[in-house]
């Protein structure tokens, strides 16, 4: 008699980082809420959901490399949760802009950078997706990098610190518009020159 092999338990699906990435979509529809929303608390309540969400962002990814909990369906939802909370963000600042002189005078300081950033992250999807299609080499090429790496954290402390110029009650309100803009064009300069490189390296590979 040959001896019957143990079954292999399905992988579970909501793991602790999946969880938390869960929590950052659902945490999308609250963040436009507040931001909308009238009151001395609502700018600190939406700054304290997108913070809590970028932190969640490193932690979940920190948590599934450590206890090796990561699920295929983690690794799909993860950078979609992240997009979904960075457009939206880009999106609610553009159509409801501080009121500063700097931002009256050029009103199109973060349209621009935000069309950059939303345009590279649909392009980087669709070339991914593309890459998945495609042969081992190809997916390699589009793999997160060091450069992707420096883009989201500084376009998420660019988000926060524009988010946080809203609250009436931080002393420094008005002060961190600035750094908040050109941080945020740093990310997009940044988004453009990654979306180059992996779109090389794809190119280099299709020529051999």
């Amino acid at each position: 008699m040959t001896k019957e092999e143990p079954a292999t338990a399905p992988p579970r699906l909501l793991t602790l980082p999946t969880v938390l990435t869960i929590g950052r979509v659902a945490a999308v529809p609250l963040l436009i809420s507040t931001f909308y929303m009238e009151g001395p608390w609502a700018a600190t309540a939406t700054t304290g959901i997108f913070l809590a969400a970028a932190v969640t962002d490193w932690l979940d990814g920190y948590i599934a490399r450590k206890m090796q909990l990561g699920t295929p369906f983690g690794a799909f939802l993860d950078p979609v949760a992240d997009k979904l909370m960075v457009a939206a963000t880009l999106v609610l600042l553009c159509t409801k802009p501080l009121e500063t002189s700097l931002l009256n005078d050029g009103p199109w300081l973060l349209t621009v950078p935000s069309i950059a950033i939303i345009g590279r992250e649909i392009t980087m999807s669709a070339v991914r997706e593309w890459a998945a299609s495609q042969n081992s080499k190809v997916l390699e090429a589009v793999a997160v990098n060091n450069l992707g790496k420096w883009k989201t954290a500084t376009q998420m402390t660019a988000l926060t610190l524009l988010l946080a110029s809203r609250d009436p009650s931080l002393p420094v309100q008005g002060a961190l518009v600035a750094p908040g803009v050109a941080l945020l064009y740093v990310s997009a300069g940044l988004a453009i020159w990654s979306l180059v490189v992996y779109m090389r390296k794809i190119w280099r590979i299709l020529l051999k």
